[in-house]
């Protein structure tokens, strides 16, 4: 069951989570939020600095680079930035490492 599970919650999180994100937190332009978050997926380049560059047993929170701590940090202190775009793109972040962390603790169970 976890193996199904798995990647339909984290398939979710990447592409349909933003959509729904955007339309709580900006209604009046959902859709255009809702692409802004689901492009934050684009922290993933940081996967081409490992080797190998795709291991499905490697947990990435910690790992790679916009993956860490000190990435999250960035992205939370973006979220005081007056400019709705900058914050879909924190939120997307913070969702994108919300999944992924998800990902991880499903791969310790």
């Amino acid at each position: 069951m976890l193996d199904l599970l798995q990647p339909l919650l984290h398939v979710s999180g990447h592409a349909i989570a933003p959509f729904i994100l955007g339309w709580l937190f900006w209604r009046d332009r959902w859709w255009r939020a809702g692409l802004i978050m689901a492009a934050t997926i684009a922290i993933d380049a940081d996967h081409l600095l490992a080797d190998p560059i795709y291991d499905p047993d490697r947990c990435s929170i910690g790992f790679h680079p916009l993956h860490t701590m000190w990435a999250g940090f960035a992205y939370l202190a973006m979220l005081a930035i007056p400019n709705w775009k900058i914050r879909a793109v924190a939120v997307g972040c913070l969702l994108h490492l919300a999944t992924d962390g998800g990902d991880c603790i499903m791969q310790d169970l």
